[in-house]
């Protein structure tokens, strides 16, 4: 299988260097920038509100002055709860101007804003990421609060800067399993909210280690997918976690996102059926690390030679 050079390119993002979602900084952001650029990435994320400058001509020129194409950012909200929809879109609305005002930088590639549920809020979603069970999910009134909080949000991004919106499933949220995005999707206008693809939530989401999950939910909702996050997950520590009840942070923490290539999600399959499906965007990889794991650059370098490796000429 081979990727189109011209179709497919790899990027990265600060969660791989340990600044994921409130945790801390892994390390300063010139330096996870340099990093991400030596380990021979062209694209980058947004990561956390203000890891990255929130001066406009500040965030251009630490864009420009490197090579590197803006592909998005993540923003949580807590959807269920409709009083928390108004300062959610609050948030989004502040990342998706920064991310409209440097959209010239780069390859020409419309970066998109990442919505997610504000997952590890509840215990119960918390505590059972990895294994949910149906009646852990949201009922009727809860999705249809969850999916109005959504589209309401994804609706104000497109007004006010003209970017489109992927929604982002999330182990510890309250879409995490296959059955609970597809009646997301199911519950969302098409045209207004995309899907960001991530293989190694969707597998660990499953509930079990079986690779061809990953492939078989990518070719069940490829027509919503406008946007892909590259993540492994180890099956051994999916198992411990699961057995020794890890909560999500703890199931990070522990490693279940591994190195790409060392777990069990099929990349060579994933990357055939993309291709097949006429996919023709960046692919951020991702390995999710919280402050102090491992060594960043070590690990994104590795990442971007393993796929590189797969077909012998895919592109960063």
């Amino acid at each position: 299988m081979s990727a189109s050079p011209s179709s497919i390119r790899f990027g990265n993002a600060p969660c791989s260097w340990g600044t994921i979602e409130g945790f801390g900084e892994g390390v300063p952001a010139p330096r996870m920038l340099d990093e991400l650029v030596l380990a021979g990435y062209r694209g980058t994320e947004l990561g956390d509100y203000g890891y990255l400058p929130t001066d406009i001509p500040a965030l251009r020129a630490a864009l420009h002055s490197r090579n590197l194409t803006m592909l998005g950012a993540y923003e949580g909200v807590y959807l269920r709860d409709p009083a928390a929809h108004a300062e959610g879109e609050a948030r989004v609305l502040r990342i998706a101007r920064q991310l409209a005002a440097v959209a010239d930088v780069g390859d020409g590639w419309s970066p998109l804003v990442v919505l997610a549920d504000e997952h590890s809020r509840d215990a119960p979603r918390l505590q059972n990421a990895g294994h949910i069970t149906p009646d852990l999910s949201l009922d009727d009134a809860g999705w249809a609060a969850f999916t109005a909080g959504a589209e309401r949000i994804a609706r104000a991004v497109r007004a006010e800067t003209g970017l489109r919106t992927v929604f982002h499933h999330h182990c510890g949220g309250y879409v995490e399993t296959p059955a609970e995005i597809a009646t997301f999707l199911e519950r969302t206008d098409p045209a207004l909210v995309g899907l960001v693809f991530d293989t190694g939530h969707f597998l660990y989401g499953s509930g079990t280690s079986d690779p061809a999950v990953v492939l078989e939910g990518l070719k069940a909702l490829r027509g919503r997918v406008w946007y892909v996050h590259f993540k492994d997950m180890s099956a051994d520590v999916a198992a411990h976690a699961r057995t020794q009840g890890l909560t999500y942070q703890q199931a990070v923490g522990a490693g279940v996102f591994c190195e790409l290539g060392r777990g069990v999600v099929p990349f060579p399959a994933v990357l055939g059926e993309l291709e097949r499906g006429g996919y023709a965007g960046w692919i951020t990889v991702e390995q999710d690390v919280l402050p102090g794991m491992g060594e960043p650059l070590v690990s994104a370098t590795a990442n971007l030679d393993y796929l590189r490796g797969l077909a012998g000429g895919t592109s960063a």
